[in-house]
């Protein structure tokens, strides 16, 4: 009743299946659904009640507090986990934007600079910065998008290869240094520290860059809370944040979630946990209650899709 683990609206045609979004084509418009589907290890491990109605409103809420920096793609939100979206040519770059020296992955920040990298976009960091450190400015740090494996170019690598021309590069730089300007403004006023994001973009048929997929969301930013960073930074301890990897280290620790056909079911107290940490997320970054949809989902979802015009 109150978990959307996917759709299948035929009266909206053929549906694409994506990690967390359900997207149909209709009259030249993307109807995108967010289920509450949770994905790691590059499979679904646990549908997270109330998931999907987060991500799509949150959002909703920074497209709204935006619109003078980027037109977005938003063309109507009938429904708490549906976005009504305008078609767009999507750009073969990720806009990954960092305002702090963090991170573990091996395109993270941080790694790089531990292994002796001090060019970031352009910027060179001095010697001698310490993990989770404030970046002297925000980096445009952006990645290509591939099917097999999304690497970090720099800017004349991905022009000389054909990613993105050197004017559109430019505009997709400044837009995105501004988005994240604006994102870390807001987020300390509701006692965040927007640490680095990810942006998508796309030109619209006018040939204008357009925002697209989502924007400054728990699944695509990374958080920290203010009022604790500095004394956590100055004892050596990871900043607070809102951890979401526990569901996913029980996985690890329970299976091989790698290789393994069956995943056991995740722990319904867990589920429930991350589900709270979600709503918890939503209600300090917009500094609003959030409002549970009317159940039973998938029937409200349909009703609402019906009744606007497509």
């Amino acid at each position: 009743m109150n978990i959307l683990q996917g759709t299948n609206f035929t009266f909206l045609g053929p549906r694409i299946a994506g990690k967390v979004r359900d997207i149909y084509e209709r009259n030249g418009k993307l109807v995108l659904v967010t289920t509450d589907r949770h994905s790691s290890f590059d499979r679904i491990i646990a549908h997270i009640p109330w998931k999907g109605q987060v991500l799509n409103q949150v959002s909703a809420w920074w497209f709204d507090k935006t619109t003078d920096i980027v037109s977005n793609h938003v063309l109507a939100i009938p429904d708490p986990n549906v976005t009504i979206a305008k078609k767009c040519s999507m750009l073969p770059i990720e806009a990954v934007v960092r305002g702090y020296l963090t991170g573990v992955t091996d395109t993270a920040a941080w790694t790089r600079y531990a292994a002796g990298q001090r060019n970031f976009g352009g910027i060179v960091l001095p010697n001698g910065m310490r993990k989770n450190q404030k970046l002297p400015q925000p980096i445009f740090d952006p990645t290509t998008k591939e099917a097999q494996h999304d690497r970090v170019l720099s800017p004349e690598q991905m022009i000389a290869e054909g990613f993105i021309t050197q004017d559109l590069f430019e505009r997709v730089k400044a837009t995105a240094l501004a988005l994240f300007t604006r994102g870390q403004e807001l987020a300390a006023r509701n006692g965040l520290i927007l640490v680095d994001t990810k942006y998508e973009f796309g030109i619209d048929a006018d040939g204008a860059l357009v925002l697209i997929d989502e924007i400054h969301t728990p699944d695509s930013s990374r958080y920290w809370q203010l009022d604790s960073y500095a004394m956590r930074l100055a004892a050596g301890e990871e900043p607070q944040y809102f951890d979401k990897e526990f569901l996913r280290l029980w996985f690890r620790d329970h299976c091989d979630p790698y290789q393994d056909a069956t995943l056991p079911p995740a722990p319904p107290e867990l589920v429930q946990e991350l589900s709270r940490r979600y709503i918890a997320m939503f209600e300090q970054i917009t500094g609003t209650e959030f409002e549970y949809g009317e159940t039973p989902i998938l029937l409200r979802i349909e009703k609402n899709l019906k009744a606007c015009s497509l």
